[in-house]
C-alpha cells in the first residue's frame, strides 16, 4: 500500500472501517430529519401546538375552560355545546 500526503495509507480513506459507520449515521440522520418534516407537516408534531394542529384552540376546547374555570354553568355550557356541534 501507498501513504498518501496526510498520512494515511491509500485505499482505507476515511479511516478505514470508520467510514462505513460514519456513513451509516449521516444517512440514518438524514432520513430521520425527513421523517421529522413530514411528521410536523402533517400536523402531528407534539410540541407547542394547540389542538387543531395550527397552534390554536378550537372553540370546544375554548367552552371547556371556561367551564372548568367557572366562568359559565352547567346549562350554559350544555347549550353553548350544542349550538357547536
Amino acid at each position: 500500500m501507498m501513504w498518501n500526503s496526510w498520512g494515511n495509507m491509500m485505499g482505507y480513506g476515511w479511516g478505514g472501517g470508520f467510514g462505513f459507520v460514519f456513513m451509516l449515521v449521516f444517512w440514518g440522520l438524514v432520513i430521520w430529519g425527513i421523517i421529522a418534516l413530514v411528521r410536523g407537516g402533517m400536523g402531528h408534531g407534539c410540541c407547542g401546538r394547540g389542538h387543531n394542529g395550527h397552534g390554536e384552540k378550537t372553540p370546544l376546547d375554548i367552552l371547556k375552560e371556561r367551564y372548568a374555570k367557572g366562568e359559565i354553568n352547567k346549562e350554559e355550557f350544555e347549550a353553548k355545546k350544542k349550538d357547536l356541534q
